[in-house]
């Protein structure tokens, strides 16, 4: 495993690190707490020292699978989570100190930790990010001591650069990936000027970057691949990373052209982001230990040759980017 700087927070953390979104079932099918505990115990077992989770993943069940195990661990484990999405309707009037603090209160309690290295915002409404109130509750849960530092979770590259203005916001969460490279554009420059961290989610678009899918591949009623395609629930951008599923296999039908098929398209996934200094972790998710396993694949691999990288962005141009780029 290889390590990385959190930004201004001074966390060495993996740069593989884990999502806890799916952790414990695939999306849509349950929760089960003994393989999130599997899950979790080999990731860590591998070097993973950052753990990223939200109060909304099943209802809770997530954070609560994550404290358990890292309290019954011996190594130093950095925990991330999020709040604001159980804002019902998720809008900019229900953002309140009051509500923000009994969310970051009661995750401590699911958890059973004390204090949080890492709150995230979870993707707030666009004006929450102008309402500096909102940014100074956490000063005040970092004097508690009920947290160490403080992030936003963004939808929007735009949005990130705004965060990024208020002084106690040490790292943005983006959606950055081969289908998503906006965020390299402005965003990554101006986290290395502000030494803000980045943290890389949805780096495989979903899965459709493992190369493992096809038109016919089925999804769980209750899984967000099958549901918010058109962002039915939530935003677009968060499923398939916002790419039309079908054009999305076309485009990595000619990625894996350029790859040897004995290499794992998910490994050129991640080491395409880490080829960024600017970042400091990808956050890839896992239903199962062997997927953790398949992710850390990564250092097995030949790096990208500089042709790749040439034919990687030609694809993206060709597929990708008209849908895209301008949207988030």
């Amino acid at each position: 495993m290889k390590y990385r700087i959190l930004g201004k927070t001074g966390l060495k953390i993996s740069e593989i690190s884990l999502g806890t979104w799916q952790v414990g079932g695939k999306w849509g099918s349950g929760f089960d707490d003994k393989n999130a505990d599997r899950i979790i115990n080999s990731a860590i077992d591998k070097g993973v020292n950052f753990i990223d989770t939200a109060d909304v993943y099943e209802n809770g069940l997530s954070e609560a699978a994550v404290g358990r195990v890292v309290r019954s661990r011996s190594e130093k484990i950095y925990v991330a989570s999020k709040c604001g999405r159980q804002i019902n309707p998720h809008t900019n009037d229900g953002y309140k100190p009051e509500v923000l603090t009994k969310f970051v209160e009661d995750t401590l309690k699911r958890m059973g930790l004390e204090t949080l290295d890492l709150i995230q915002l979870h993707c707030p409404p666009t004006d929450v990010y102008y309402r500096p109130e909102i940014f100074e509750t956490f000063e005040r849960l970092k004097q508690q001591g009920k947290i160490q530092n403080l992030g936003v979770s963004v939808e929007k590259v735009e949005e990130g650069i705004k965060a990024m203005e208020y002084d106690n916001v040490a790292t943005i969460q983006v959606i950055f990936n081969i289908f998503r490279q906006r965020p390299k554009e402005r965003m990554l420059v101006e986290a290395k000027e502000k030494n803000v961290g980045i943290i890389a989610r949805v780096p495989l678009a979903s899965g459709l970057l493992t190369g493992k899918f096809s038109e016919d591949t089925p999804f769980d009623k209750d899984d967000h691949r099958n549901f918010n395609r058109n962002g039915e629930a939530f935003d677009k951008g968060e499923t398939f990373a916002g790419v039309d599923y079908e054009t999305g296999l076309k485009a990595v039908r000619e990625l894996e052209k350029i790859f040897p098929k004995s290499l794992n398209l998910a490994q050129v996934a991640l080491q395409w982001i880490l080829q960024f200094e600017e970042v400091s972790c990808v956050i890839p998710g896992a239903s199962r230990p062997e997927q953790v396993e398949s992710n850390l694949s990564i250092y097995d691999a030949p790096p990208l040759t500089t042709q790749q990288k040439i034919e990687m962005q030609r694809i993206y141009e060709k597929y990708i980017k008209p849908q895209v780029h301008q949207r988030w």
